[in-house]
């Protein structure tokens, strides 16, 4: 399983079309920890690009705060799971919350 998460200043962004970086972390499912983590700087955003980007980076799932409608669709078309609402925090606090099942995810906080 591979996690991608948009972040900004060491946190979660918001929205994932306007993060600086993308954390990749891969998890070993079975132990349910963090295998490896890296940052990379994400193509310049536009419509479609980011999901098929992150799917040829082997990403499985995405933890974002706030994604529209389409984007979310793109993603799962590329088969990659989507969360939104998530709050704020650093990657490995959103990665441990998903794994141990504690993640909140709350409102969507993209508005279109």
């Amino acid at each position: 399983m591979k996690i991608a998460i948009p972040i900004v200043d060491g946190q979660l962004c918001m929205h994932f079309g306007h993060c600086a970086h993308f954390a990749l972390v891969d998890v070993d499912e079975k132990d349910k920890k963090i295998a490896a983590q890296k940052l990379v700087e994400p193509p310049p955003h536009e419509p479609g690009v980011l999901p098929k980007w992150l799917h040829e980076q082997g990403a499985t799932v995405i933890l974002a705060g706030g994604m529209g409608s389409r984007a979310q669709d793109l993603f799962k078309h590329n088969g990659i799971e989507v969360v939104v609402g998530c709050q704020s925090a650093a990657p490995e606090t959103l990665v441990a919350a998903y794994l141990g099942g504690k993640l909140v995810a709350g409102e969507n906080a993209c508005d279109h």
